[in-house]
């Protein structure tokens, strides 16, 4: 009986309300508060430039500069972005200060709780530049291990196989961690945190090292994504390959650990007789003479004493220079400089940064010339430097510290190079017309005249081509 009556009433009060509330527009609904939006959830994402001809590059996110000049073999850090669509494009910076869109702009989704790995592979010569895109889900590395990612991103068609194990172990008794082609990646993958080597073979011959890392710690706690990368230092046909390795903060670059140092020497002393070279005792460039210089010869990274003598007679050194350290992957020239009759002869040792760049040549000169004093150095586009500003102003000689213009990045061209007395219009080198090709290396160096002459002139290196 009660629950009868209680549906009466229901019942009835519902009758009321209609009753009450009918009009020509019909009862009002009351409709509930629609639920709130989710928050949008955080996404990651971080760019790493692994294209070894493409100049540094701008990484645009909607139409705006998201990051700046990331330049070749390094990482961004981890950026955080909400979850959504985006529009990412790689902008090129040129010589000139230009860009030139080179990538994209791609449409990518973000979801959230993700982090996404951009590569710029590839290259630029080759018309073969592209990116890649690896998502992983965002989670922390449990304690007492280390992660890693591991990416083939040297764009040959050689397969290999990548190692991962305690130091020294035989690698004829191992097996791979990974067995990569171009652009293949590993998961990411957990270990104990430890010490580790890092070798990578040739696929199927484990005694085809290309790279080795020596002993390896990875950190407890750390979050490596590693890149293979073309290998722009020294020694690069043996050792072609160096890692690009990225943990969340930045970024660094790992050379195999027996890929040497580059050197090469130049006889630049106008006074001074063909030369022997001596290397820890013995002969290793015999008879040098003066505007001769000998290529690249590649050593074990260590320190060399480096000895300078009349050729033939090495009893009589004119240069001795001890301990001269020479570092794993750097690419070295070391000249002889100054005056045998001023007794001022001496060594200068430079580093050479020889990655070449698609879009840009890159042109290095050298003062060597004592009897030059300071100068200018002027580089146009026409042979006429009346109303020109010099491009390097008051370059001076100075055999301790050897001046040079560094490593210039021009477009593509044909340009004059006049080098005058300081302050002066009065060429003493030049102009010279040369022809600078995108991705030429350029090194010129300006030395005394030649016995019975009365102007400087230039040695030249690399790729440099004198009409």
């Amino acid at each position: 009986m009660n629950k009868i009556t209680l549906s009466l009433s229901v019942s009835a009060l519902a009758l009321a309300l209609a009753a009450c509330g009918s009009s020509s527009s019909g009862p009002t609904v009351l409709e509930p508060n629609p639920p709130a939006a989710p928050e949008p959830e955080d996404s990651y994402i971080r760019v790493h430039h692994g294209s070894a001809d493409a100049p540094a590059v701008n990484v645009t996110v909607n139409g705006d500069n998201f990051l700046e000049g990331v330049d070749y073999q390094v990482s961004s850090g981890v950026a955080t972005v909400e979850e959504g669509d985006y529009s990412v494009g790689v902008d090129a910076l040129l010589a000139d200060g230009s860009t030139a869109t080179v990538i994209g702009p791609l449409d990518l989704e973000l979801t959230g709780e993700m982090r996404y790995e951009v590569f710029a592979l590839g290259s630029v010569a080759g018309e073969t530049l592209e990116p890649l895109l690896i998502a992983n889900e965002n989670t922390a590395v449990e304690a007492g291990n280390a992660r890693i990612q591991v990416l083939h991103g040297v764009p040959v068609d050689l397969t290999v196989d990548v190692f991962l194990t305690e130091f020294g172990a035989d690698l004829s008794a191992e097996q791979p961690a990974a067995t990569l082609a171009y652009q293949d990646y590993t998961p990411q993958v957990s270990v104990p945190a430890g010490d580790y080597q890092v070798r990578i073979t040739v696929s199927g011959d484990p005694t085809a090292v290309v790279f080795d890392s020596g002993e390896l710690a990875l950190p407890d706690g750390a979050d490596l994504v590693i890149a293979a990368t073309p290998n722009v230092g020294a020694n690069a046909d043996d050792r072609p390959i160096a890692l690009l390795v990225a943990d969340g903060e930045g970024s660094a670059v790992l050379h195999s650990v027996d890929t040497g140092a580059d050197l090469r020497v130049v006889h630049a002393v106008a006074d001074a007789p063909a030369v022997d070279v001596l290397v820890n005792g013995d002969v290793a460039i015999p008879s040098l003479e003066f505007l001769d210089f000998a290529g690249y010869v590649n050593l074990p990274a260590a320190a060399y004493d480096i000895q300078v003598t009349p050729a033939g007679a090495n009893d009589t050194v004119v240069i001795d220079v001890e301990g001269l350290p020479l570092t794993n992957a750097q690419a070295y020239t070391v000249l002889a400089v100054g005056s045998l009759t001023d007794g001022t002869i001496g060594p200068a040792v430079l580093e050479d940064e020889n990655r070449r760049v698609a879009t840009e040549s890159i042109v290095r000169i050298v003062h060597a010339s004592p009897a030059a004093g300071e100068v200018d150095i002027y580089v146009t586009a026409t042979a006429d430097i009346a109303d020109a500003e010099p491009a390097f102003a008051g370059v001076d000689f100075d055999a301790a510290a050897l001046q040079t213009t560094g490593n210039v990045s021009l477009m593509p061209g044909e340009y004059y190079v006049t080098v005058t007395a300081a302050g002066t219009k009065t060429a003493a080198i030049g102009p010279l017309l040369l022809d600078f090709a995108g991705g030429g290396l350029y090194t010129a160096i300006a030395v005394d005249p030649s016995e019975g002459e009365s102007l400087p002139q230039l040695i030249v290196l690399d790729d440099f081509l004198v009409p």
